[in-house]
């Protein structure tokens, strides 16, 4: 696998798919205000109204990138994921009102109602709420397209393709092997015929990930987690070691497993 150029790992991303993925989210979200004249802003023209919401959703992704870097990436605090997007959004909207009240007085006029408290209050407020949101997309698009699977009472489909050896068997760990899957689990290992992409679809009801591209692994199944040199291996209860990609490893870094 090719290395990533240094520079595309600056922010929350590491690669050229997530920079786009993250800024094609901040597009979108800009494409749905404008369009649903949302916070006061269909008193704008059409043509302005686009402007002033690309642009600031564009310049506060930018700015946005560097926060979730801190929060997301260097630090990974605090652990809760929710008062982490809590914490990053305020971080985000109390300077960047400052940008926002400008563009809205340059665009909108009543230049002293956006520096009055009322005013302020209103930016910081709508400017919160949008950071929030932000987050949170590309937090959930992160996961879906990392390959996470989430516990649940409903037991995976996946159970159904288990060889009859391995019938009531715990699924520890997924290993794509040219076309077929060698399933690590808590009564040995067999192979199966299946692309690793559809068995993670089918692993959802077990709290898991991909963590490479050859690799799911389920979270009760790592008994120890190793990091150096900006990579990491997991050792799993039966021994295995696996290895996790830079794309990977971000992911789970965030969620808290290594």
């Amino acid at each position: 696998m090719a290395s990533t150029p240094k520079f595309l790992r600056w922010g929350p991303y590491d690669s050229w798919q997530e920079w786009l993925r993250g800024l094609g989210i901040t597009l979108v979200g800009a494409a749905f205000l404008a369009y649903a004249e949302a916070f006061g802003s269909a008193r704008l023209s059409i043509p302005v109204r686009y402007a002033y919401w690309f642009g600031l959703m564009f310049v506060g992704w930018l700015w946005g990138v560097s926060v979730a870097n801190f929060f997301f990436g260097k630090i990974r605090r605090p652990q809760r994921l929710w008062l982490r997007i809590l914490i990053s959004s305020l971080v985000i909207s109390i300077p960047y009102s400052v940008v926002v009240g400008v563009a809205s007085s340059l665009t909108r006029g009543s230049s002293a109602y956006y520096v009055s408290a009322a005013g302020m209050a209103e930016i910081l407020f709508t400017t919160l709420l949008i950071s929030a949101v932000m987050i949170l997309l590309n937090v959930l698009v992160a996961r879906q397209a990392g390959g996470v699977t989430s516990a649940s009472a409903q037991p995976p489909k996946f159970l159904e393709r288990l060889p009859a050896k391995l019938n009531g068997a715990e699924v520890w760990a997924v290993e794509a092997e040219d076309h077929y899957l060698r399933l690590h689990t808590s009564q040995g290992q067999d192979l199966i015929l299946m692309r690793l992409s559809d068995a993670v679809a089918e692993l959802q009801g077990i709290e898991g990930a991909q963590v490479h591209r050859s690799w799911w692994v389920a979270r009760s199944a790592i008994a120890e987690a190793v990091r150096g040199d900006g990579r990491a291996t997991l050792t799993l209860r039966d021994g295995a070691e696996v290895p996790v990609s830079r794309t990977y490893a971000r992911l789970l870094r965030q969620s808290g497993w290594i």
